[in-house]
This record gives C-alpha cells, sequence and structure tokens, in this order.
C-alpha cells in the first residue's frame, strides 16, 4: 500500500501530520480488517516529552469503546509507559490526534493464521516484529533526533494459548527473549533520518497476505508451473494455488521486496499475467478524461486508499465505503464527475471467458489456414508438387508459428525457470518434429533429390488446429459447467433508489449503492443487496440462496437476502452491506475457499500427473526406436524410410497422450459439488470434507442450538431468599452483557419485568460455567449447578427432573435465585437422527447444559444413554472426539454453533457449523449449514459420496483412455492406428467425459 504522502509535505505543512493520523485510523489500518486479515496496524506517535498521545473517541459509542478495549488488551497492544491505547479505531469519527507533529509509524502482523492454530501445533515462531518509519518534522528539536521509538512488543499468539511466554526459536520478537510486556527499541537516535516517502510497502520482517488473479492458469500443469516458481522465491509461505479458481493466494515477508516484483518475478518466469486482487476495500472502476496513468497520480480524495490504471482510460478505484459512499466518490470528489466502466465479474469467470474467447480466434485463424493445405494435401488435384508444396509450407509456417508458437516460450520457462516438463513440451516436440521434416523433404524434392516419403505439412497444421480445438472444447466446458452452480450468478446489477414512502424512483447501477441507502423491489424480481424491509409486506424465495424450498414472509423489520426472489407485492429495503459484502458474495467466498483446499486423492493425481508427461518422452523415444528397428530388420525399409515412418508412430504417441484429463478428476468435481452443495445450503469451506465425509461413521450434536431452536426461555422461577428482587437485580447486571444464549434469555426475561441492574464491580465470564463479579462488596456469581454447588437443594433438584435447563444466582456462595428454562426442538431432528441410525451412523449428544435438559432431549431423540455426555466444557468436548477419532477409529462429524463449539469444530474429522451461530465456531469449521435444518448433516453425506464416485470414475476413465490410446498410437495392434494428424483430437475425447461426468451432479438429490 503506498501512502499519498510523502515526508516533504509534512516538513512544510504542520497541519499534515494530524490529517495523516485520521487518513490512517479511517482508511488504512482498520481494526475489523486488522484481525480477520491476521494484521495488527497501528500508529506510535512519540517524541522528547512523555505525554505526547492523546485517544479521542468522543464520537465512539460505548460499545465500540469496550470492544476497541477489550481487543487491543486481548492482543497485549497496550502502551506500558503511558497507558494509552494506540490502536487506531475503524470508525471514521474515532481518530487520534497528537500534541506534536513529528511521528513515527509502525505495523506489528500476526501472522500465527488459523490452520496452525487448528492443527493444535505451536506455530515455529512468533511473528510480532516491528517496523518504524520515521518523518521529517515541522519543528526543529525534531531535526536533532529523537530518543528512539519504543513500543510494547507482545506476542502474536492468543493470550489463552498455552505457551503466550514462550520465547520463539528465532527471536522474532525483535532479538533475544524478550518477554509480554517489554519495551523493545527498534531503532537508534544516531540512525534515525527522514524517508523521502511514507511506504509501508517497504517494512520490516512481517507479512503480508497477497492474492494473485492469474490469467493464463489453465490446467493442473500450469497451476505446477506457477506452484515452483512463487515456491522459489524467498519470502512466500503458506502458497495455495487454484487453476479452477486462477488464483494464487499467499503470506509475502516484506523483506522480501514489494508484490510488484514478485509479479514481475512470476511473470516472467512463467509467461503468465498477474494481477492483485484487493479482498479487504471497495472497488470501482472509472474512465476518465485523458491519460489514465496521470490520474492515479493525483492526490487521493478523502476515503480512497489506492488508484491504479487497468488501461489507457480506465482506473480501478480503492476506497472505504464507511468514510466515502460510491455516488459521492464518483460525482463529487474529483474535478468533474466520473463515468462508470463496465462491470468486471468474478476474477475467475473473467480470466476463464477471456482464455475461452481467445482460444476460440485462435483456432478459428489456424482452422482457415489448415484447410487450404488439407486440399492441396488430399484434394484430386493435378501433379504439381513444387507449387503446392510451396504454398502449405507457406501455410504450415504461419500455422507452426503464429499459431503454436506461445508454446515455445511456455514450454521452455517451465523447462529452464521451474523444471517443470510440462504438456507444451510434448506440443512442441511433436508439430516441430512433423513441421520440419516435412520442411527438409520439401527441400530435398525442390533440388530434384526427393526422398522416399513426401512432406506432409497437412500433418503438423491439422496437428495443431486440432489441439487447439481441444483446447477450446475443454476451456468452454470446464467454464460453462462452472458457471452453471456460481452463487455469484444471483447477483442483480441495477437498484431503483427511492425514498422512505417508496416514491422518487432512481434506477442506477448497483454498484454505486451506499450506506445509508433506501431502495424499491418490485414484483417477481431480485433483490438487489441485504438489508432491513422499512415498507410492504410479501413473500421472498430464498431458496436459491438458503435452499428452503417455501417462500418466507417479509414485513416491517425483516431482513433479506441478496439474490432472493421477492414475491407479489412492492417493497422498499434500507440497505445493510454492499453488494461486495452481503451474503451472497459471502456465500461464493466460503464456496471458492475449498477450491484452494486439496484433498489427498488430487494431491496423488497430481504427483501422478507430473510424472506423466517425463514418462510419454521415455515411451516415444522407445517407440521412435522400435519402429526404426522394424522398419530396416522386418520389412526392409532402408533408413530414411524406416525413419520416417518411426516419426509418424512417435509424433502420435506424444501428442495422443492427455494428463488434462488425469488433472481435472478431482479439481472439476470439487467445484461442481462446492456450487451444488451451496444451493442446498450447504457451504463447503474445505474440499476436504467433501472427500471424508462419506466414510462418516460417528455425528456428534451440541444440544443448544443445534439440536434446539437456540431461543431459551424462562418458564420457572424459584427464590431462596427472601429479598427477590435483590437476586434478580444481581442476575441481571451479571447477564446484560453476556452473549451466552442462557444469561441471554435470563436478561431478556429480567428485562420485560422491569428490574433493575445491579452495579457489579468486575464482571469475570468464566468459560463453561458462568460469570462472576462483586457487589457491594460480596462475591455473585451466576451459571450452571455444578460450578455454584446448587444442586443440593431440593428447588433445584425438582426443575432439573424436569428436563429444564437450569440457571443458579449465588451470593457469597449461597444460592438465592434458580431460574428454570426450555428451548424447543428443531422440526426435522428427530427424522434426521433416524436417518442416521438407520445408515448405521452412531450419533451422540455432547452439551454442556444440565444432565436432566440433555437427558430430556437424549430421549426424545431415541439417542443411546452411552452417547449422551451432559455439563462438558469445551476441553471436554474435544477430548471426546478425540478419543473417538484416535482410540475408536471413528470418522466423526461434530455438530455445533457457539463460541464454545469452535474446539471441537476443528477437532472433528468434519466440523459442521449451523449458521447463525458465532463468526468464531463459523471459522473453524468445514461445512457451514445456511439453513436453520438439520437436514444439511444428511445432503453432507450424500453428496460427498456422489462426488467420490464421479472421481473415481474419471481417475478410472482417465488411465483406460492414456493406455489405449498410447497403445494405438505407438502401433501395438496390427490393424488399427491414430494417425499422428488426427492425434490432437486426444484432449477432447479424453476430457470432455471429465467434465460432463462432473456436470451430471447438477442433476443431484438427496437420499428419501
Amino acid at each position: 500500500m503506498n501512502a499519498p504522502w510523502n515526508a516533504e509535505e509534512m516538513s512544510h505543512q504542520p497541519a499534515v501530520a494530524t490529517k495523516v493520523l485520521q487518513s490512517l485510523s479511517t482508511d488504512t489500518f482498520s481494526l475489523t480488517n486488522a484481525i480477520k486479515k491476521r494484521k495488527i496496524a497501528a500508529v506510535v506517535l512519540k517524541s522528547k516529552t512523555a505525554n505526547v498521545v492523546t485517544q479521542r473517541r468522543s464520537g465512539c459509542s460505548s460499545e465500540s469503546k469496550a470492544e476497541a478495549y477489550s481487543a487491543e488488551k486481548e492482543l497485549g497492544y497496550i502502551d506500558s509507559q503511558h497507558s494509552n491505547r494506540i490502536i487506531a479505531d475503524k470508525k471514521p469519527h474515532c481518530s487520534v490526534t497528537a500534541k506534536h507533529d513529528c511521528g513515527h509509524f509502525a505495523e506489528m502482523d500476526d501472522s500465527c493464521d488459523y490452520e496452525k492454530a487448528r492443527s493444535g501445533k505451536k506455530p515455529k515462531s512468533c511473528c510480532c516484529q516491528i517496523a518504524a518509519y520515521s518523518a521529517k518534522s515541522h519543528y526543529s528539536e525534531a531535526k536533532e533526533g529523537t530518543a528512539g521509538l519504543k513500543t510494547t512488543a507482545t506476542c502474536c499468539c492468543d493470550s489463552s494459548s498455552s505457551y503466550p511466554n514462550e520465547r520463539s526459536k528465532d527471536g522474532c520478537c525483535n532479538g533475544s527473549s524478550s518477554r509480554s510486556g517489554e519495551e523493545v527499541s527498534t531503532f537508534d537516535q544516531s540512525k534515525e533520518h527522514a524517508a523521502d516517502h511514507l511506504d509501508i510497502e517497504k517494512g520490516g520482517n512481517f507479512l503480508e497476505h497477497v492474492v494473485l488473479n492469474v490469467q493464463g492458469l489453465t490446467c493442473v500443469g500450469c497451476e505446477t508451473k506457477l506452484s515452483r516458481s512463487l515456491h522459489g522465491i524467498p519470502g512466500v509461505r503458506n502458497l495455495r494455488t487454484s487453476f479452477m479458481l486462477s488464483q494464487a493466494e499467499f503470506d509475502l515477508e516484506r523483506k522480501a521486496g514489494l508484490v510488484a516484483e514478485v509479479i514481475k518475478s512470476v511473470e516472467t518466469t512463467t509467461g503468465f499475467t498477474c494481477q492483485r486482487l484487493n479482498n479487504e476495500r471497495q472497488e470501482i472502476d472509472v474512465i476518465v478524461d485523458g491519460d489514465a496513468e496521470t490520474f492515479a497520480r493525483r492526490k487521493y480524495p478523502d476515503g480512497v486508499t489506492q488508484m491504479v490504471a487497468s488501461d489507457k482510460q480506465t482506473v480501478r478505484i480503492t476506497y472505504d465505503a464507511k468514510v466515502v459512499g460510491a455516488r459521492v466518490l464518483v460525482e463529487n470528489c474529483f474535478d468533474s464527475p466520473l463515468k462508470l466502466a463496465a462491470p468486471r465479474g468474478s476474477s475467475e469467470f473473467e480470466s476463464g471467458k477471456k482464455h475461452v474467447r481467445n482460444t476460440a480466434w485462435i483456432t478459428l485463424l489456424s482452422a482457415v489456414l489448415t484447410i487450404p493445405v488439407l486440399a492441396l494435401a488430399w484434394a484430386p488435384l493435378p501433379p504439381q508438387p513444387i507449387v503446392y508444396g510451396g504454398a502449405s509450407l507457406a501455410l504450415a509456417t504461419i500455422v507452426q508459428f503464429a499459431i503454436a508458437g506461445p508454446f515455445y516460450p511456455s514450454a521452455l520457462r517451465a523447462l529452464i525457470f521451474t523444471h517443470v516438463i510440462e504438456m507444451d513440451l510434448l506440443i512442441v516436440l511433436s508439430t516441430s518434429i512433423a513441421y520440419l521434416f516435412s520442411l527438409v523433404s520439401f527441400a530435398y524434392q525442390v533440388v530434384g533429390r526427393p526422398l522416399l516419403t513426401e512432406e506432409f505439412f497437412e500433418t503438423s497444421t491439422l496437428l495443431v488446429t486440432l489441439i487447439m480445438l481441444g483446447q477450446w472444447v475443454s476451456a468452454f466446458a470446464r467454464q460453462r459447467a462452472a458457471e452453471s452452480v456460481s452463487i455469484r450468478s444471483l447477483q442483480v446489477e441495477t437498484a431503483v433508489l427511492c425514498d422512505a414512502n417508496g416514491r422518487c424512483d432512481e434506477q442506477i447501477d448497483a454498484r454505486l449503492l451506499q450506506y445509508g441507502d433506501l431502495f424499491k423491489v418490485t414484483p417477481d424480481s431480485r433483490i438487489t443487496t441485504d438489508g432491513i424491509v422499512v415498507l410492504g409486506t410479501t413473500e421472498v424465495d430464498e431458496s436459491m440462496v438458503t435452499g428452503e424450498s417455501l417462500p418466507v414472509e417479509k414485513c416491517p423489520g425483516s431482513s433479506v437476502i441478496a439474490g432472493s426472489l421477492s414475491g407479489s407485492s412492492v417493497i422498499i429495503i434500507r440497505l445493510t452491506h454492499l453488494p461486495d459484502d452481503n451474503t451472497t458474495s459471502m456465500i461464493a467466498t466460503m464456496v471458492d475457499e475449498a477450491k484452494f483446499s486439496k484433498p489427498k486423492t488430487q494431491e496423488l493425481m497430481d504427483i501422478f500427473a507430473s510424472y506423466f508427461v517425463p514418462v510419454i518422452l521415455a515411451l516415444t523415444i522407445i517407440t521412435f526406436a522400435i519402429w526404426i528397428a522394424i522398419g530396416i530388420s522386418v520389412r526392409s525399409q532402408n533408413g530414411s524410410r524406416a525413419v520416417a515412418n518411426a516419426i509418424t508412430y512417435a509424433i502420435a504417441v506424444l501428442i495422443v497422450s492427455c494428463p488434462y484429463a488425469i488433472g481435472l478428476a478431482v479439481p472439476m468435481v470439487v467445484v461442481i459439488s462446492g456450487g451444488v452443495a451451496a444451493k442446498h445450503g450447504v457451504i463447503f469451506r474445505s474440499a476436504i470434507a467433501i472427500k471424508t465425509a462419506r466414510k462418516v461413521s460417528h455425528v456428534v450434536f451440541d444440544k443448544t442450538g443445534t439440536f434446539t431452536q437456540g431461543e431459551l426461555f424462562v418458564t420457572e422461577e424459584v427464590f431462596l431468599s427472601e429479598n427477590q428482587d435483590l437476586a434478580m437485580s444481581i442476575a441481571l447486571g451479571l447477564t446484560s452483557d453476556s452473549k451466552h444464549p442462557v444469561s441471554a434469555a435470563i436478561s431478556a426475561y429480567l428485562k420485560e419485568k422491569e428490574v433493575d441492574a445491579a452495579n457489579i464491580c468486575d464482571p469475570e465470564s468464566v468459560t463453561g460455567k458462568g460469570v462472576d463479579g462483586t457487589f457491594n462488596g460480596a462475591s455473585v456469581r451466576c451459571g450452571n449447578t455444578r460450578w455454584l454447588s446448587a444442586e443440593i437443594h431440593p428447588e433445584v433438584q425438582d426443575l432439573l427432573a424436569k428436563g429444564h435447563t437450569v440457571f443458579c444466582v449465588a451470593m457469597d456462595d449461597q444460592v438465592v435465585a434458580a431460574f428454570g428454562l426450555s428451548d424447543s426442538l428443531r422440526p426435522d431432528s428427530c427424522t434426521v437422527i433416524t436417518k442416521l441410525q438407520v445408515r448405521g451412523i452412531a450419533v451422540s449428544i455432547v452439551s454442556g447444559g444440565d444432565a436432566g435438559a440433555v437427558e430430556a432431549i437424549a430421549v426424545k431423540l431415541g439417542i443411546q444413554a452411552g452417547h449422551v455426555r451432559s455439563r462438558y466444557t469445551p476441553g471436554d468436548k474435544q477430548e471426546y472426539l478425540k478419543n473417538l477419532i484416535t482410540h475408536e477409529k471413528e470418522i466423526v462429524v461434530f455438530c455445533g454453533d457457539g463460541t464454545n463449539d469452535a474446539v471441537a469444530l476443528a477437532q472433528a474429522d468434519v466440523g459442521v457449523h449451523m449458521n447463525g451461530g458465532s463468526d468464531v465456531a463459523q471459522t473453524a469449521a468445514d461445512v457451514v449449514l445456511m439453513r436453520p435444518h438439520l437436514s444439511g448433516i444428511l445432503v453432507l453425506l450424500d453428496l460427498s459420496k456422489a462426488a467420490f464416485y464421479r472421481i473415481f470414475f474419471n481417475f478410472t476413465w482417465s488411465i483406460v483412455y492414456n493406455l489405449l490410446a498410447i497403445l494405438l498410437a505407438a502401433g501395438a495392434f496390427v490393424n488399427a492406428r491414430i494417425p499422428p494428424q488426427f492425434a490432437g483430437l486426444g484432449e477432447i475425447v479424453s476430457v470432455l467425459p471429465v467434465i460432463l461426468i462432473a456436470l451430471q451432479l447438477t442433476w443431484f438429490k438427496p437420499e428419501k
């Protein structure tokens, strides 16, 4: 990210420092995005005086303050010397101001990625590195140098981990054995100097997340070449590639250089065209007057973080939609209103469409040039070999170098830079051999010394044309298959703005929507983006998004989902999410995540494919040698005739074999499965889950929010003290800020009774138990019966016997109140459990709830008593699953919804998250159920089985095809062979069945 300011501006403009800080706090460093994207951004200001930083949050709500402080405290990022919080808040009106204009900028990176946490392994190194950036000061004392930048260095690992204070192996925390809370000087006074440009890209040794769109990534061989190229760049970590998405994703150590340098290196070694994708901010493409490069270099308006020229007249603007709206940006932020460029589709589809389109034109041109050559070779024309041969040579030369020309640098780059022998090399060798042999034969004919074998330019030209035709058909089929299951097709491109009464209609491009907008949805049309209904009533079909077949009634206050189909009435909606950040986009992003992951089957096939081309080269040489020997010793041919005949067999072997089908066998099925599952309300976040789910032998469920609706309500209350009002007041004081379902139900119940909350000091949540604090010097607690030892009371025992979830309140270890809560079962819970048991799959229920409530649910569902566990903490759930997996050798699915289920979701072979639960649990899951129905579990199992059968068929077909094709091309059968000129059809014959079988999944229906 290149900052649109420099030190020179700072030295001449005293107000620039404050302006820069405000820009950083609102644009560049977002606390929410920092946590999501594994970056912790900070603005650190220091000078000679001690009290140099003030924090102004007057515009923030108390909730925002609390959340910001909680996040900063958890991350350990508190200024230990001055007790000033230094993480800039996300909200535009929450800014940081300094008492002096001089300042330094530092950025920390939390690169402990989720996969490491999930695996339970300690990261090899802590990654909290600090890089400092100095700037010229307007004040004279800054010229004399400052005392240096000191900041709190803390481990990036969560404080709750088992090793927060351990020393990292490589001493990454600025050297030696710095512990959490120590101050580390990042640079010396004598070495401090002014930076000419504040370029955060040139920071220290911490990670930057990069996502690249790669044009030209069309097969597994291309993906291997890209992967090796990126692995060869020092500083690239956590690399993931997907040729189905045409993307590469990795973390880059900034000591390795700028992202632009990495892109240039990749383009040089692979020949692909790479473009960095922005996943953190909103983007909009505009057409400008004059040169786009010049326009992009101008000063950025408020809210704009980047401007990049896409072509001569198009500029891509990246902006923070919470600071500036799209319409305001386009209409008011520049000298004159800007015009929107044509909308861009998904990077994966845009790249695919471009490849299909270009391949189609090249194929057409190749066919136009090839047809005359075929006519001259095969038509009954008067014998004029020199004339016809000359014309064929001219046309074949154009085909060889204009059409097949791009294969040459691609093959050479792969061979030289990444040491990969790929399919392009086979194409180059086969077509070049045919062309060169024909050229030599024609030359001998011109000088009057014709060879026994005449030129065959029709072989090389037809071969190239058929290869291009095969690539076009394969690319077209793959593209259409992927588009047919794309959830992004539900996005609407226009919106109708209106006022609160539905008047003043104005149709706009959906890209111009901004926060605060009201838009109208007419009958039988799709909803543009997520929002809240403010006027009108209708029924909405959400089946394309959630899989729910029945229409859902919507009235004022109801939330609506982008892409769902409105009924017969007009409704007015207030926008809550922009089109690039709505539910449809979120689902599409989660589906794409699965395309980056590779099941073990695909890894094996990739290894097989990597050896495929070298093996084919060896077989070609063997075939060539055998046919020379047969020609001379068996058929009594002279040397030149035997060589010419052997060349035709060698060319056929080279080109008829096709590794593409093997490479597509798994990813094609993964893509189609992901799209089909999304339409049934199931989101695969990992391709491994698609492979594993078919083998599941045990399904473990949480209770609250999984088997039950998760909407607890108080049915009984018992008071064990005379002062009932005080007991209720304490209960409300302890639960009012808790988001736990039980606490939330108690809080809602007491608020309905208009109870005044007690002022609780130092309230603290105790995981798996409850909340404690102090009230007027007395210890107060609320939570489950076991923690409060409340089961000895007959009143509590009575509530437990009724199957209630019991919540108790204690003061100085004396129980003063108990509440019995109930929840209703999901409508399909019994049906799903029965179907799982009929399939021979064991079912368990593991809950942190009271034994009575859990056992009552188990009895209703028919779950065996031996598979029922109550009062289990998150750690207990993890141990239970670990025992099933390691000791009983079960393949386990765990289904839960709460934050306390996150550990269990990560431990299970397949973690399934019920949508509507916590974001933490969703992050830990492999599968997300978008519908609030457990039937998604059955969809998961059935689709996994269907996908496996198709993967097995595809792999079997790929092997059988290549074996038969190579034997036919090599002349292993006496009366049957594949002529070299027709060997180029091999890609169509091998790849099309693979795509069609995968596409058959679109008709998938779960078992009844």
